[in-house]
């Protein structure tokens, strides 16, 4: 039997709304209490007041987390998102919004969480690949005539792209390809959007975007496809997401990044009438240009209409032949002068005495000859008695270094002849003794030898004797033998 609660029978028990939020909030403060909880960071917001909010999360569910200032101590500074920690504190229901909570009082990081660890790997692969280069990334043109969004449609991201769009040039045309951007599914629509508005053709920028939110909301934009979804787009590429501290793969694969889908319609439209208002500049500025320029002509033109030459050019003609005229006059007054100078030479040459008397010239000339002869010889001999003395000097330190080089090599060949003499066996047999020889010229050191030799050839001073020797057992005789003998 299923019971089926009747409504009319609890009409006189209506609990107002703070009433069932603050059941709610004893239930779970009794029922729960405090715990220790262990998960990832997401959406960490620091307000001016100090404290801290964000969320915890696993794979399969999330839960709020406030850290009031007064409980927090060095490990709260480097709270961020994707960290893994662990916390402790009572879990409760703030009344004002409904939501659950847990206030935290104790806060362990415990390291990197799963979706940073993707995240920052996916990062590095990507970057080693080259996909996120400053020398592939392309300038967006100047002034974009069609603009393509990939977008959800029902979002806030297109409404205040297209408010800012709208008030900035609205003669732009914009061209939204609608895709999810977020949950299962969504980065496989949006790369397939990327890739199909290329397709499409005729596009100056797509805009990649969306609003704010958590880690894993944004997630969709951290994936492999959408990154090489970019990187491949022969159109420049603007990513958009989240707000001004979010990042995500698709920023860092993008040409540009822009911190909000605002600041990205923006940075692709300018304003019609900041446009305006340059080429007006720009108009003036020629008309400046040119007015100076004519003017500046004008001056020109008339200074050199003002000029002698033009405003009587025969006066400039006459000058140039009185000017000719008086350098034809100087030059011939130069050319007499110097015709004068040369004729009072000659006269003077002539009246030389010499010239009127050539026997006196010959005789002097003569003389000179040999007194530049006899100067000669002397500067001749001088120069051989030097060189005498010279090759007779070298000549006595040539002798002196003779007899030393005889001397030094008379005193070795002596040393060397009395190596040789003590070393020469016929001087030993001068002094008595005799040397001892085998048949072939060998020298006998031991009896042993002359035994196995057998003929023997014994040298003295002023000759030698061959023998023969005999087996041990006719040399060695007793005395009887002797005597008997």
């Amino acid at each position: 039997m299923v019971y089926f609660p009747d409504p009319s029978k609890t009409m006189d028990t209506v609990c107002r709304v703070s009433e069932v939020t603050r059941r709610m909030k004893r239930a779970l403060e009794e029922g729960v209490g405090e715990l220790w909880v262990e998960g990832e960071v997401s959406n960490v917001r620091r307000p001016a007041s100090g404290h801290l909010y964000f969320t915890l999360k696993d794979e399969t569910a999330q839960l709020r987390a406030v850290f009031f200032r007064g409980h927090q101590r060095r490990t709260a500074e480097a709270l961020r998102d994707g960290l893994k920690v662990r916390v402790f504190g009572g879990v409760t229901l703030y009344e004002k919004s409904g939501d659950c909570q847990i206030n935290v009082l104790k806060l362990e990081a415990g390291g990197t969480g799963t979706l940073q660890e993707r995240f920052e790997r996916l990062k590095k692969q990507l970057a080693e690949e080259g996909l996120f280069d400053q020398a592939r990334k392309r300038r967006l043109p100047l002034l974009p005539r069609h603009v393509g969004v990939v977008t959800s449609p029902t979002g806030a991201a297109i409404r205040d792209m297209l408010n800012v769009i709208a008030r900035r040039f609205p003669n732009i045309h914009l061209i939204v390809a609608p895709v999810r951007v977020q949950g299962d599914g969504a980065a496989e629509e949006i790369a397939e959007a990327i890739k199909r508005l290329n397709r499409y053709g005729g596009l100056d920028v797509i805009i990649v975007t969306r609003g704010g939110g958590s880690l894993e909301d944004l997630w969709c934009f951290n994936e492999e496809c959408v990154a090489r979804a970019i990187a491949s787009s022969v159109i420049p590429v603007i990513s958009a997401v989240g707000h001004e501290i979010d990042f995500t793969i698709s920023d860092f694969a993008a040409d540009l990044r822009a911190p909000t889908p605002s600041a990205a319609a923006e940075l692709v439209v300018g304003r019609k009438e900041d446009y305006e208002r340059q080429l007006l500049q720009l108009q003036n500025r020629m008309q400046r240009m040119i007015g100076q320029q004519r003017q500046w002509a004008k001056e020109r033109l008339k200074a050199v209409l003002n000029r002698p030459a033009l405003r009587n050019p025969l006066a400039l003609l006459r000058g140039w032949q009185q000017e000719t005229d008086q350098l034809r006059m100087y030059l011939v007054q130069a050319m007499r002068g110097r015709l004068e100078r040369e004729r009072k030479g000659l006269h003077a040459l002539m009246q030389n005495t010499c010239f009127q008397q050539p026997d006196r010239l010959v005789l002097m000339m003569r003389h000179r000859v040999q007194a530049s002869g006899r100067g000669m010889q002397t500067m001749l001999h001088l120069a051989l008695e030097r060189s005498g003395a010279a090759l007779e000097q070298q000549q006595a330190r040539l002798h002196h270094a003779a007899v030393l080089e005889l001397a030094r090599r008379k005193n070795a060949a002596d040393r060397t002849v009395l190596r040789l003499n003590s070393a020469n066996p016929g001087l030993v047999l001068k002094r008595g003794y005799t040397m001892t020889c085998s048949s072939d010229g060998q020298v006998i050191t031991s009896s042993k030898q002359a035994a196995a030799n057998g003929i023997l050839v014994t040298r003295w001073q002023d000759g030698s004797v061959r023998s023969a020797v005999l087996p041990k057992q006719d040399v060695l005789l007793t005395e009887e033998e002797k005597e008997n003998g």
